[in-house]
């Protein structure tokens, strides 16, 4: 046996993975067959949530100090605003949406599992694997010829849209790709007429429309284009970005000196269950869809918080198997909520019929103009509205107010992030009494010694390692039955 967890990939998903096990002190490997990291912007949104969940571990702030914060997103059509989603109304340390390019998140990443005393093994390709009871056997081949067969207790494929694990486990990948091309050009600009702390979407006649500022004076522009027959959609030429622009946009854009310039085509594809076994799936290995939104790096590094501290947990001998099983339950839920959601902002954006884009406008316009929406779709695409109400996880809802078992606990300004530490810990909200003393106590290994003011007086909370409510109580009792019930000891 070499180490309880082997990974394959090691993008932001990959990544993130590896972090929170080491932080958690679970020995592992993690192999990339690249022979280097991306040096491409790729995913560039990091959102509030994920912000929030970075903070326990190497914390927020260096993600946020390497980036830029945009703060609106605009909805425009025919040089009138539709509705503006602004994100300040976001009930969260981090109102915005921060603008980074994947290669500085995964460099962040890399350098904060260095500090842990992780390497990654590049040139590493996985080329076979095979699966008993107990145990996952895989060869591992490097770049001159040289093969290593490993046994791992875990498997984690983080490998992406191609994934190799994927396809070893028999997981199909439902879904379709939408029949239109698309260009992606990361370019210098000049007369950008909004602010640049705010992106922008144009419904256009012809098409979407979107900006995103990078950093002042840098910006991403997509576009989607008739199909073009080609088997991959070709790359634009800066000439015809300025074409799309000039078409699309407000007068007065020019772009120059392109950093990035790509086509692709939208796939909407899915896996049925996200555990196969001892094999997991995360990430674009379980899951692709638009980019609408920018929540797919999102989705997956949250894929990956999400079962880091079950994974941990068991690999530590303070929970039995069972609490694996809610992890393909609770992030398949999500995932079929991003790809709904993400397909559902690309018809509208792509409407050719001019009789529906009417409508589009129309209705868009009066219900973004409430408040109450415009809360919603910050909260949506910040992922801080995600929860998992249908979990397996989720106990008795008997406190008087607060929120409920699935429902994110939003981090409290002044306090430790819950989570925090160097092993997965619940976090117990309720007054300091003997018997919560003891509670603490008792459960030790998985619980946070300290005990926080509960939500209303006389209840008791209980908080996932992972920001999550488990159950509210009345009595401490109630806490210890819930936690013996997930087969989770002291």
């Amino acid at each position: 046996m070499t180490q309880p967890v082997l990974i394959i990939g090691a993008g932001p998903v990959g990544l993130t993975l590896a972090m929170e096990l080491a932080r958690y002190g679970v020995p592992l490997r993690i192999v990339d067959k690249a022979a280097a990291r991306t040096d491409k912007s790729k995913a560039l949104v990091v959102w509030s949530r994920t912000l929030e969940l970075l903070d326990p571990g190497p914390g927020a702030n260096r993600f946020i100090d390497a980036g830029f914060k945009v703060t609106a997103v605009n909805m425009i059509s025919r040089e009138k605003t539709i509705g503006r989603a602004d994100m300040g109304s976001i009930n969260s340390p981090y109102p915005f949406a921060l603008m980074l390019p994947q290669s500085t998140t995964e460099r962040l990443l890399e350098e904060r599992l260095g500090e842990l005393g992780v390497k990654v093994e590049r040139g590493v390709e996985v080329t076979a694997l095979s699966f008993a009871e107990n145990t996952v056997d895989a060869v591992l081949g490097r770049a001159d010829g040289a093969q290593e067969t490993v046994s791992t207790q875990w498997l984690a494929g983080c490998d992406g849209a191609h994934s190799f694990v994927r396809h070893s486990v028999g997981a199909g990948f439902a879904g379709e790709t939408l029949a239109s091309d698309w260009i992606l050009a990361d370019v210098h600009m000049t007369g950008y007429p909004s602010v640049d702390s705010e992106a922008s979407v144009y419904w256009h006649n012809e098409g979407a429309f979107v900006i995103f500022p990078i950093s002042p004076g840098r910006y991403r522009i997509l576009a989607d284009q008739p199909p073009s027959g080609a088997e991959h959609p070709p790359a634009p030429s800066l000439e015809q970005v300025q074409s799309v622009m000039n078409q699309r946009g407000p007068s007065g854009m020019r772009a120059y000196d392109p950093i990035w310039l790509a086509g692709f085509r939208i796939n909407g594809r899915k896996v049925a269950k996200y555990r196969w076994n001892r094999a997991f799936l995360l990430g674009d290995a379980a899951h692709v869809h638009s980019p609408a939104g920018g929540q797919g790096m999102n989705t997956g590094m949250q894929d990956a918080f999400n079962l880091a501290w079950k994974l941990a947990m068991v690999v530590r001998g303070s929970a039995t198997e069972q609490l694996l099983d809610s992890y393909s339950i609770e992030r398949s839920e999500v995932g079929d909520l991003v790809l709904k959601n993400a397909g559902r902002l690309t018809a509208i954006g792509t409407l050719r019929n001019p009789v529906l884009q009417n409508v589009r406008n129309v209705v868009g316009h009066a219900l973004l103009g409430l408040t109450p929406v415009q809360h919603a779709v910050a909260n949506n695409m910040s992922e801080v509205s995600i929860g998992y109400p249908h979990s397996p996880l989720n106990g008795p809802a008997l406190a008087p107010g607060g929120p409920k078992p699935g429902e994110r606990f939003a981090p409290i300004d002044g306090q430790k992030p819950v989570g925090s530490g160097d092993a997965p810990r619940f976090t117990l909200m309720a007054d300091t009494t003997p018997a919560t003393s003891d509670l603490v106590a008792k459960f030790s290994r998985v619980l946070d010694p300290d005990i926080r003011a509960p939500v209303s007086p006389g209840g008791l909370w209980l908080i996932r390692p992972d920001g999550y409510v488990a159950c509210s109580t009345a009595e401490p009792r109630g806490i210890a039955g819930y936690l013996g019930s997930l087969g989770i000891t002291g």
